[in-house]
């Protein structure tokens, strides 16, 4: 009755993976399907100087071709971009924007979009706790020494 060891009768031998943003079957076989976004991009806020990859993760067949925008524009091919996202390094304020990963295969296309914030974190906006230069200061087992107050906290 049973299709084999610790198998029920009646259930699927194979259960679809869940994840995050769609249902996908688990068929085993290569049937051709369009591309489909299993993980989409998301919004994202980095700082100035920093890297930041937007992860993507893409079905379908056969393997789609990635094609990234960034505020409509396309971005020409390089080796920042992999099959799982793109990596934008030592950001500037002219990489914020709307980014698109544009997936395509003989059958389709898809596409997904997300916003990325860059945030100037230059030392005009840092607090002036993380401003204040260090002193050198001296100090025995005999004396007592005192803490500066700090007014402000970030």
């Amino acid at each position: 009755m049973a299709d084999g060891p610790g198998s029920s009768p009646g259930l699927p031998s194979k259960r679809p993976k869940i994840t995050k943003d769609k249902i996908v079957p688990d068929t085993g076989s290569s049937e051709p399907t369009a591309p489909f976004f299993s993980r989409k991009l998301r919004k994202a806020a980095v700082g100035t100087s920093c890297d930041i990859r937007l992860r993507v993760s893409v079905g379908g067949f056969p393997k789609a071709t990635l094609t990234w925008y960034h505020n409509n524009e396309p971005l020409p091919p390089s080796e920042a971009q992999d099959a799982g996202g793109l990596w934008i390094r030592d950001c500037r304020m002219s990489d914020a924007g709307l980014y698109t990963c544009m997936a395509t295969n003989e059958l389709g296309e898809a596409s997904c979009s997300a916003v990325l914030a860059i945030m100037d974190l230059g030392e005009e906006t840092m607090p002036d706790l993380l401003l204040m230069k260090l002193r050198d200061r001296k100090a025995s087992i005999t004396e007592s020494s005192l803490c500066q107050k700090i007014n402000r906290f970030p």
